[in-house]
Parts: C-alpha cells; sequence; structure tokens
C-alpha cells in the first residue's frame, strides 16, 4: 500500500559502517553463530584502507602498512590466509627535513623520542648542546610529567628531554603519524604504556628503551617496524570481504544509516526508507559521526562527542624518473613543521619503500606520495617566528586547496625533499585522495572521553562502539580493540 511503514528487516546483529573496523567486528559476531548485516553509507569497503589506480597501478589510497610492534594485523591476515603476503619494507630507512637540512631519522622507540640521546645519529640531529639536555632526564624525578592525570606529547617531551628533541625528532614524526601537533595530543592516547614505563624505569629515555627490547625492531632503522602486504594493505580489505560472504554476512554498500532508537528487543536502525532490527548493534564510525546517530537513541554520549580530527590530502605522483633509482631519502622523509619553503608534512617513496611495488612498476618508474594537512596547535614561545611556522608556508596547498593546486605543490614539494627536479613532463599519472577528518584525533584528555564511552556503552549492554577515534591510530590498534570489545559484548 502506498505511504504505509516498510517491514523491518530483522537480524541478530547490525554493523553501522564498513571500515576495518566495521568489517573486523561483522567477522567475529559471525565465528560466534549471529546472523550479521553491515550498512555502509559509500560504495566501497574498508574505509581509510583503500585502494585507486594511479599509471596502471593499483596502490593504496590510505593506510600503507601497519605496526609490527603487536601481532594483531598478522594474525588477522593468518586467519584469512594470506600471511605468505606480509612483507618487511626495503631497509633504507626514514630521513627527517629539519630547517638547517636532511638527517637520517635516528633509530627511535615511541613518537622519535629517543631511547640514548649520545646516540651518534641522534646527536647528529640535536647537536651537542641538544643531547646534553635530553640527558639531564636520566637524573630527573620519575614524577616529572608523570604527577598530572593528563598531559600533552609536548608537555612530557619539553619537561624531560627539552626543546630540541620536541622540534627535530618528535614534531615531525608526531606529524607524519598523527597529522597533528603533539602539544595538542594525549601522551597517554598516542605512546601508552611511556608515563608508566617512566615511573617504572626511572626515565623517558629508559621507557623507550624498554618498549623498543620488547619489539622486532631492535636496532632496526628508523621507519622500518612496519609491515605491510605484497599487492598493498587493501588487499586485507579484499580477503575480509571475501571471508564474510562465505560466511553469509548480508554486506549492503549505499546505505546510510539515519536515525537509530531503542526497542523492547534490541535496536532499530533507520537507512533512507528502509529499517534494520537487531539485538546487537555495533558502531564503527568516526567519532562525531558516531556519537551524532546514537544521541537521541542514548541522550549520555552526546557530552562525549569529540572533535573532528584533521582533514589530510594525499597527493599520489607516478614518475619516470631514472634519477630516484638510488632512493636519495630512503624509504621516505617526514618534514619538521618549522622548516621553510615545504609544505607537505610528509613524503612516502613508495617504490624505495617496497620490492613488490618496485617490481611492478618497472625500471626508473617511481611512486612517490606527499601528505598534506595538519592539525595545529600555538607554538610554545609564542614568537611571531614560531607563530608563523605554525601556520605554514603561504601558497595555499593545505587540505582546502584545490587538487591542481596541490600538485604543483607535491612538484616543488618532492624536488626539495627527494634533492631530484621532478616536473609535469615526468609525470606519467597522478591522483588526489581527500580524507575528511577520518584521522582519530587523540587531543589532551581523550583517554578518559573513550573511558566514559565506553562505560555508557557497557550499561547499553547490547552496544558497541569501536573505531580509530576510541582505538587510537594506527590498524594495529584498531584490529587489537576491536575484536577485545566484540568479545566482551558477546560474554
Amino acid at each position: 500500500m502506498s505511504g504505509a511503514t516498510p517491514e523491518p528487516s530483522v537480524t541478530s546483529a547490525a554493523v553501522v559502517g564498513g571500515g576495518i573496523s566495521g568489517l573486523l567486528s561483522a567477522l567475529e559476531l559471525a565465528k560466534a553463530g549471529r546472523h550479521v548485516t553491515v550498512l555502509e553509507a559509500g560504495e566501497a569497503w574498508g574505509g581509510c584502507v583503500g585502494s585507486h589506480v594511479v599509471g596502471g597501478l593499483t596502490l593504496d589510497s590510505g593506510a600503507e602498512s601497519f605496526a609490527t610492534r603487536s601481532s594483531a594485523v598478522a594474525d588477522l591476515a593468518a586467519e584469512l590466509g594470506i600471511a605468505g603476503k606480509i612483507v618487511a619494507p626495503h631497509p633504507g630507512g626514514a630521513w627527517v627535513q629539519l630547517p638547517e637540512g636532511a638527517r637520517e631519522l635516528p633509530k627511535t622507540g615511541v613518537l622519535g623520542i629517543p631511547a640514548n640521546p649520545w646516540d651518534p645519529e641522534v646527536r647528529r640531529t640535536l647537536g651537542f648542546a641538544g643531547s646534553l639536555r635530553a640527558s639531564v632526564d636520566r637524573f630527573l624525578p620519575a614524577s616529572v610529567g608523570t604527577r598530572a592525570a593528563i598531559t600533552s606529547v609536548s608537555a612530557l617531551v619539553r619537561q624531560r628531554m627539552g626543546r630540541r628533541v620536541l622540534e627535530r625528532l618528535v614534531e615531525p614524526v608526531v606529524g607524519g603519524v598523527h597529522s597533528a601537533d603533539p602539544a595538542l595530543l594525549d601522551v597517554d592516547m598516542v605512546a601508552p604504556g611511556v608515563r608508566a614505563g617512566i615511573r617504572t624505569h626511572g626515565s623517558l629515555a629508559a621507557a623507550v628503551a624498554a618498549q623498543r627490547r620488547g619489539t622486532a625492531a631492535q636496532g632496526a632503522k628508523a621507519g622500518s617496524a612496519v609491515a605491510g602486504l605484497r599487492g598493498g594493505m587493501h588487499s586485507l580489505v579484499t580477503a575480509l570481504v571475501a571471508e564474510l560472504r562465505r560466511r553469509g554476512v548480508t554486506l549492503l554498500t549505499g546505505t546510510r544509516a539515519d536515525a537509530v532508537a531503542r526497542t523492547a528487543d534490541g535496536w532499530r536502525v533507520s537507512a533512507g526508507e528502509r529499517m534494520y532490527d537487531a539485538g546487537l548493534l555495533v558502531v564503527a564510525l568516526d567519532g562525531p559521526s558516531a556519537v551524532g546517530l546514537l544521541q537521541d537513541a542514548v541522550p549520555g554520549l552526546t557530552e562525549h562527542r569529540p572533535d573532528a580530527g584533521p582533514d589530510v590530502k594525499l597527493v599520489t605522483l607516478v614518475v619516470d624518473l631514472p634519477e630516484l633509482d638510488r632512493r636519495p631519502r630512503g624509504t621516505g622523509i617526514l618534514v619538521a613543521p618549522q622548516t621553510p619553503g615545504i609544505q607537505a608534512k610528509a613524503l612516502t617513496h613508495a617504490t624505495a619503500k617496497w620490492d613488490w611495488l618496485a617490481a611492478a612498476s618497472g625500471p626508473g618508474t617511481h611512486v612517490v606520495r606527499l601528505s598534506y594537512g595538519r592539525g595545529e596547535g600555538p607554538r610554545q614561545d609564542g614568537s611571531p617566528e614560531a607563530q608563523d611556522a605554525a601556520a605554514g608556508p603561504p601558497g595555499g596547498a593545505g587540505p582546502g586547496a584545490g587538487d591542481e593546486g596541490l600538485f604543483q605543490a607535491a612538484l616543488r614539494d618532492a624536488s626539495s625533499l627527494l634533492t631530484v627536479l621532478v616536473t609535469a613532463d615526468d609525470v606519467l599519472d597522478w591522483d588526489v585522495v581527500s580524507w575528511g577528518g577520518v584521522l582519530p584525533f587523540a587531543a589532551v584528555g581523550h583517554r578518559q572521553r573513550v573511558a566514559q564511552v565506553r562505560r555508557v556503552c557497557a550499561a547499553e549492554g547490547s552496544l558497541v562502539m569501536v573505531g580509530g577515534w576510541l582505538a587510537g591510530n594506527g590498524l594495529a590498534a584498531v584490529v587489537d580493540d576491536t575484536k577485545r570489545q566484540v568479545a566482551d559484548v558477546l560474554r
């Protein structure tokens, strides 16, 4: 009958969001015998683990590696039958671009923080005075930087190791990984266990060294504590979706959840003219979207709505430049935010990083990816020069710039960072991928917000919220947290 309310589809579990956390939630629920329906607003699965074709090559459009400090992603790959695709990056190591020039990034354990301030590579980057100030860390009381309930990455590093470590090592790494100023980030979210390690081992350097001893990356080049998949990280999504289909999970793209309501038996999700009733609900969206979707059904979440993450744009260039065969900057280069004349925050030389991609590209053909966009905070010294550095150089090549402007900026930045002139004539193909606010933004106090969100969800009994904004940045963190959250609600 025209105008009649459609009957809802019934499923024992509904998952809203088809990124990695949503797909993995569906897998864990299906393994537990649940009938699962996944609703994804877009037309592609995987969220930030996506792909695009540039110059005839299928490349990662988002995440292109995972941290190996935990086995979470490797275990998932094994479960999906693709463990044989796991590959290590080329051992070329990463570099950091400083105002006075490029340096090899020292072997550091956490967010660029050195385990030994007198390591020759660290001293070359910091200078004698910088290493001397950083070494004061070992003589400070363990309470320095750990006494407060909440502290930022910047505050901890400045207190214990000084400004030079912050500006020359930590800011480039944090900017490259989290697209944010370390003054804005909660250290307990982006470097869990470090402050506890200071209390246990007596200094920040010792805490970092202890974490390094627990990894396979001991003594490895900076930037090598990661792995990837032959063919690209997006092949993880392909395998995950195939496994979900094999298990009978209902996968719906182009289906945006508009509203959620409580029912006597669980939850009703409205998506356009369709409704889905489920006993168990998993919301796997970015933080603002997740809270916005649930705020009517679960009002207790409203006050815990997080800020959106920074907007990031990735410019991928496929170039014909045999001069890059020598890997002039190893696997890539991170840019200190005070560096003049460079607008990118990081550059990945993908064909230098991944041997499988170099083989697929062929001799002389290279894939270079530059990242733009960084959540900035006020510089610590408040000087006009520092404020100008925080604002970045003029030219409008930030996330708000058009694709052509970003392309031109990428040519300039790639030329400067790689020390090889890259012109439009060298470019075989290029693409710009926009990620609007999807990187989790672990602002100071965010850990406490996560705990409160989890308490509100637990009180509902049949509601799970997952994703990077709760788990922390990186595939390993998301995979591990998602499995734990789904296991908890099933128990």
